[in-house]
């Protein structure tokens, strides 16, 4: 694939995309603190790193953004033209769905909202993840 830019014009503009502490992660977290639920830690160490975990009740919440985890990204047509983006895409599909399946033989609870979700109705979510609190008791 050859790009447009230079390698170290490239290499500055990727370093500048966010991998933690998004726009979305950002409002989900206000979003949780508003509505009272307390525990959670952001970008907790273990397999996955999700952007918000709470370890007592063993909950990992993933917040995937849209284009980067490819929502729906071959059904609505909004597959990246290179296929170097496409592979890169499809490799955090896989890794995701590895991480996602690890943590649940370790015994957590992985929730993942997509990015629109969140922007579209974060109190939705946010039940989602009080309901799944309430199941995970502490031990």
């Amino acid at each position: 694939m050859v790009d447009k830019f230079d390698k170290g014009t490239r290499s500055s503009i990727m370093s500048k995309i966010k991998s933690s502490n998004t726009k979305v992660e950002v409002k989900f977290k206000k979003a949780l603190s508003k509505s009272g639920i307390k525990g959670y830690k952001s970008n907790y160490k273990i397999i996955g790193k999700p952007d918000v975990a709470f370890p007592k009740r063993k909950v990992a919440i993933f917040i995937d953004g849209d284009f980067w985890h490819g929502y729906n990204w071959k059904k609505l047509g909004k597959a990246p033209p290179k296929k170097y983006w496409q592979a890169k895409i499809m490799g955090n599909i896989k890794r995701d769905k590895k991480c996602s399946r690890a943590l649940k033989k370790d015994g957590w609870k992985v929730m993942r909202f997509w990015e629109h979700e969140i922007n579209s109705n974060v109190e939705k979510c946010l039940a989602k993840v009080q309901a799944a609190l309430q199941v995970c008791k502490m031990p």
